[in-house]
């Protein structure tokens, strides 16, 4: 079926540009979109990368388009150690090596073709464990780990060493890491195990912060992504995102 939506803004805008902002596909998803003549504007097919649709006018996405959008896959992981989130290097393994039918969580789960081209949405070394997406979704991907995304994300982490309120207040605030201050954290202590979210995921940041003030993690699990938990996924399995999902980690990454 396909799909219609009338622009309401103030100034004429690209479609390629309407698109991503309304989270119905990327601009690149969108410009191929155009190319492929399933982009009309008022009843007329537009396929100029640059074509912009003015105040009132209506954009239909053809039934094809629509269908090809849906296609986009994105799956729920929750990864053990030992296993590498992006491109691995020579004796590493790709936790999309583990969406094989033996570790679907459910029956019924889709075939995964071992050539899909599964983005990792943000980074989980190869020693953390826990929630981890891997997607061909665009219009997600931006929503996950795109520069303007609101996302929060959260961690279990074990570390050994004394835990005091001034290596948490640091924690908390006033760190800086490759020259940039750090966005505050929110860090609470239960024993030896530290509950952090964080509102940025830059490379191996929790280990990099807690060896800045004395302390060795031994155990990082990611717990939530968003609005979306891990919940009762057991270590090694995998679901696909339901659409729901989809659209409340998106609502959410506009804050």
């Amino acid at each position: 079926m396909a799909t219609t939506k009338t622009y309401h803004g103030a100034e004429p805008v690209r479609v390629n540009k309407w698109l991503a902002q309304e989270g119905v596909c990327s601009r690149r998803e969108a410009e191929a979109l155009l190319a492929d003549g399933q982009v009309s504007i008022d009843g007329v097919v537009v396929r100029e990368p640059g074509a912009k649709i003015a105040v009132g006018q209506t954009l239909t996405l053809a039934a094809k388009g629509g269908a090809e959008l849906a296609a986009a896959l994105t799956f729920v992981l929750n990864k053990p150690v030992g296993y590498v989130s992006a491109q691995p290097d020579l004796g590493q393994i790709p936790a999309a090596r583990l969406l094989v039918g033996a570790n679907a969580a459910a029956a019924g789960a889709p075939f995964v073709s071992g050539s899909l081209s599964l983005a990792p949405l943000g980074r989980l070394d190869m020693d953390s464990r826990g929630l981890l997406l891997l997607s061909t979704d665009g219009v997600l991907t931006k929503a996950v780990i795109g520069p303007d995304s609101k996302l929060t994300k959260s961690y279990e982490v074990y570390v050994e060493g004394r835990i005091t309120t001034d290596k948490i207040n640091r924690l908390r605030h006033g760190m800086t890491m490759d020259g940039r201050t750090l966005k505050r954290a929110e860090v609470e202590a239960q024993g030896q195990w530290l509950y952090f979210t964080l509102q940025e995921g830059r490379n191996r940041q929790i280990r990099r912060m807690c060896q800045a003030v004395n302390l060795d993690v031994f155990d990082l699990y990611r717990t939530r992504i968003g609005p979306l938990h891990i919940g009762d996924l057991a270590e090694g399995k995998w679901r696909v995102l339901a659409a729901e999902e989809r659209a409340a980690i998106i609502a959410a990454s506009k804050g």
